[in-house]
């Protein structure tokens, strides 16, 4: 049996469990199980809704009774779920944790995913940035990268790198504008913006440093900075851009080139909202997939060489396509492509 096991019912867990169970017969899996670590009253629907959908609930055995009284039929306990799974998806912040106690001894899953906080978790991925990379029976950890990472990543791979894989970066700058919390929290909203330090002498943030060696794996080092601010609103991250070329290139190249990607979006909309509204009526439960929304209006050249502009980042959406296409990847690389095209809907061209 081919069994996809996911960990944690959070922003990307949660919408993830509901994808694979709605779409387990296209994508070849026998039986969706989810791991819930907390039982809670406020999210007992929730969990119920992705049971009612085919997923198969497993808890920690010292809380299963609680899970019981609360509604629940639990199914498997939490170390059974990992061994009797074919690929396992963790999408909680304690990804790391979780392989040194569970994963990296675990008999049965051919493949371990963790994401993007999860630093150091196995080589990095991003569907479409580095799938060449990938080693079969070798990479049994993979880290998907964050969602401004995939935007970062991208916008480097469709503006400053030729189809023949030539990279003509020679500075990459990115101001991460993020959203404060996730419309489904209530904790972490903030009064006004809150300007985020440089941790990384090289690369500012983790997310230039996550980009960097997302594109390690092709052989390639980049010279990327990035820096962070979280802003008051809950609607999407943003992304300012500025990529210093070895070469001229003017705006009409630049729009040629975005229209090429097919994981680039791009946009005549300047407000988070409007993009964020276009996602919540057509993408999957309010998630675009594509891996950046370039709003086409901010572009710019500067010095004949210097792209400078905005993208919005498709938060949640960007890192479950990239999941999707990993896990299919375990399953059977051989169909990956095929299975995966099920998505395509939420790859927009134009927002």
């Amino acid at each position: 049996m081919k069994i996809v096991h996911v960990v944690g019912t959070g922003t990307i867990g949660e919408p993830l469990i509901g994808l694979l169970a709605d779409n387990k017969s296209h994508f070849g899996i026998d039986e969706v199980t989810f791991h819930k670590r907390t039982p809670l009253i406020t999210e007992k629907a929730k969990v119920e809704d992705l049971v009612r959908r085919g997923a198969v609930l497993a808890v920690d055995d010292n809380r299963k009774s609680t899970f019981e009284e609360l509604g629940h039929a639990p199914k498997y306990e939490t170390l059974e779920a990992i061994e009797r799974a074919t690929v396992v998806i963790d999408c909680t912040p304690v990804g790391n944790e979780m392989k040194d106690e569970f994963y990296k001894d675990a008999n049965g899953p051919v493949g371990f995913m963790a994401q993007g906080s999860e630093y150091g978790f196995g080589k990095m991925y991003a569907r479409g940035i580095n799938d060449d990379a990938l080693i079969r029976d070798q990479d049994k950890f993979l880290h998907i990268v964050s969602c401004n990472t995939h935007n970062i990543a991208v916008l480097i791979k469709a503006l400053a790198m030729d189809p023949d894989g030539t990279n003509h970066l020679e500075d990459g700058r990115f101001l991460c504008m993020r959203r404060a919390n996730d419309i489904s929290q209530d904790s972490g909203f903030i009064a006004s913006p809150v300007v985020g330090g440089h941790e990384n002498e090289r690369f500012g943030t983790h997310h230039a440093r996550d980009a960097h060696d997302l594109f390690t794996t092709l052989g390639y080092d980049l010279n990327i900075y990035s820096s962070a601010i979280k802003l008051n609103t809950q609607y999407m991250h943003s992304l300012h851009f500025s990529l210093t070329l070895d070469r001229d290139i003017d705006l009409d190249e630049i729009r040629d080139r975005l229209a090429a990607n097919t994981r680039v979006a791009t946009t005549h909309k300047k407000s988070a909202n409007q993009v964020f509204s276009f996602g919540r009526d057509h993408g999957y439960y309010g998630r675009i997939m594509s891996q950046a929304v370039v709003a086409l209006e901010t572009l710019a050249v500067r010095n004949g060489n210097e792209i400078v502009g905005f993208s919005f980042t498709p938060q949640d959406g960007n890192p479950l396509l990239s999941t999707i296409a990993a896990m299919l990847w375990y399953l059977e690389p051989e169909t990956a492509d095929t299975r995966i095209d099920i998505l395509r809907r939420y790859l927009f061209e134009e927002i």
